[in-house]
């Protein structure tokens, strides 16, 4: 897919100068900026969701969860 972008001057001096360095061209470079862009931000999604429900709902471990999942471990080496 082809993107047509604005970007500043600097940016893209920066952008280019930093491609140079990685080895990389520059669609490589903004692709794998993109990728990473969009990553970062459905995982700050998950989080805030998950924070979300965790401020409305205990996320204590059922006392009786944690000891068997304390029995199946032990004895074990770490």
């Amino acid at each position: 897919m082809k993107t047509e972008l604005s970007i500043s001057t600097t940016v893209s001096r920066a952008a280019k100068q930093l491609a140079r360095q990685m080895g990389m061209t520059l669609d490589e470079f903004f692709a794998t900026a993109v990728t990473a862009y969009v990553v970062a931000r459905q995982r700050k999604l998950v989080t805030e969701s998950l924070n979300q429900i965790y401020a409305r709902e205990s996320s204590a471990l059922d006392p009786v969860v944690a000891r068997l999942q304390a029995a199946s471990v032990r004895g074990e080496e770490w």
